[in-house]
């Protein structure tokens, strides 16, 4: 179990880098190609729709060559495309390249935290949030190397840098010996004749787990994942250009916010499973929420550098663990589910994280750079809003017998 999670934590490293390589040089390449910045966010939201096809066409691939094969289709896959991108083709190439890119760590993404959360009974949180540990270190780290990559003008240098860990990802997946979990790992799907003795019924209930009120709560946590997944991915893909446009820092400069805001991320993910233990999963996504949209709320009247860096962080450590115990929460409350809701929830993230840094990017074209920070705040409040209905939902749980610790 213990190779199995480092192993995935790794994966997880390589999907932060991922996620934000984009984003950190997002000035400098939309200048080399003379793009605007809605011409980037169509350029992040293909790479989220290739998040998204990652998802919802993992389960096929991992039961038509198991769980490690459907990885190292997507980590190929992410090997290859992030090459690719350093060549720098013609623009229209681009997009092309963003799918292909979003499809493999979308998959990976998603076959890793369905494999934690099913194997994982106690406990559950503390192993994700080291998997998101090693994601926000990724996300740290590709801001701070893509700095100086930009001032010394080698900023395509960033996608090779993305490239390598890939493949070591890649190497020791191939070579990685589990346990007790390696049939579990490589297990493939039946063709034989006894499969189709199942009734009609129950291949139905398999493929639709949820009933009665179950499906309120699956709703609101669609909504919820759409939003908070929007919501980070336009911050930190947007958040250098905000800062260029709003306190005049250079490019360079301005690459190292997503740096302070991961670097925040990271150390909050360390404490995050802990304390949502201890004092419930549902309490900390409504505290985090609360926090969140008061922070949000007040960026956009930060005129001050250094205020606006503090902000930066706290929104980091504060955001730090909210997908994690989410993800975990949504499962826990959806007894049954832990096949499907897990790969639900972050397809859910996936179409947020296409569809708001698109509409990011207009509103950075087209309205004030306070106004397009209020966007984000306002987006927070509708997070606050759901976790509230959340709470309440498991509180009526709760009266009827059910664990509160959740």
């Amino acid at each position: 179990m213990k190779k199995l999670i480092w192993i995935g934590c790794l994966s997880y490293f390589v999907i932060g880098l991922a996620h934000v390589v984009l984003g950190s040089i997002l000035p400098v390449l939309l200048q080399h190609y003379d793009q605007n910045y809605s011409a980037g966010g169509e350029l992040i939201f293909s790479q989220f729709a290739g998040f998204l096809a990652g998802v919802l066409v993992s389960p096929l691939l991992n039961r038509r060559f198991g769980k490690r094969g459907g990885i190292l289709i997507a980590t190929s896959l992410l090997l290859v495309a992030e090459i690719a991108y350093a060549f720098l083709p013609p623009w229209g190439w681009m997009y092309v390249i963003a799918v292909a890119a979003g499809f493999g760590f979308g998959m990976i993404e998603a076959v890793i935290g369905t494999i934690i959360i099913g194997a994982v009974t106690e406990g559950t949180a503390i192993a994700m949030s080291r998997l998101e540990v090693l994601f926000g270190i990724g996300a740290l780290v590709m801001p701070l190397i893509a700095s100086p990559l930009i001032a010394a003008g080698a900023w395509r240098l960033a996608f090779l840098i993305v490239a390598a860990f890939s493949l070591i990802s890649l190497i020791l997946w191939t070579r990685g010996h589990f346990g007790n979990l390696q049939r579990m790992l490589d297990e493939r799907a039946s063709v034989q004749g006894a499969d189709n003795s199942q009734s009609s019924s129950s291949r139905s209930n398999k493929k639709f787990p949820y009933k009665g009120k179950q499906w309120i709560l699956l709703g609101i946590f669609i909504v919820f994942f759409f939003l908070y997944v929007g919501t980070e991915m336009s911050l930190v893909n947007f958040m250098p250009a905000i800062f260029i446009a709003k306190l005049g820092m250079t490019e360079s400069a301005a690459a190292l916010t997503v740096t302070f805001f991961w670097l925040a991320m990271s150390t909050g993910r360390l404490f995050a499973g802990v304390i949502a233990e201890k004092i419930s999963y549902r309490v900390y996504i409504l505290s985090s929420c609360l926090l969140t949209l008061l922070l949000l709320t007040l960026f956009p009247f930060t005129d001050n550098r250094m205020a606006a860096f503090i902000v930066i962080l706290l929104l980091g450590l504060f955001m730090s663990g909210i997908f994690s115990i989410a993800l975990v929460f949504s499962s826990k409350m959806l007894p049954g589910t832990e096949e499907s809701t897990p790969s639900i929830m972050i397809a859910s993230g996936g179409v947020g994280g296409a569809l708001l840094p698109l509409f990011m990017g207009w509103s950075m074209d087209h309205l004030e750079v306070a106004q397009t920070a209020g966007l984000l705040a306002a987006f927070a409040a509708f997070l606050f809003l759901l976790s509230i209905a959340a709470w309440r939902f498991q509180s009526m749980q709760a009266v009827k017998g059910k664990s509160s610790r959740i």
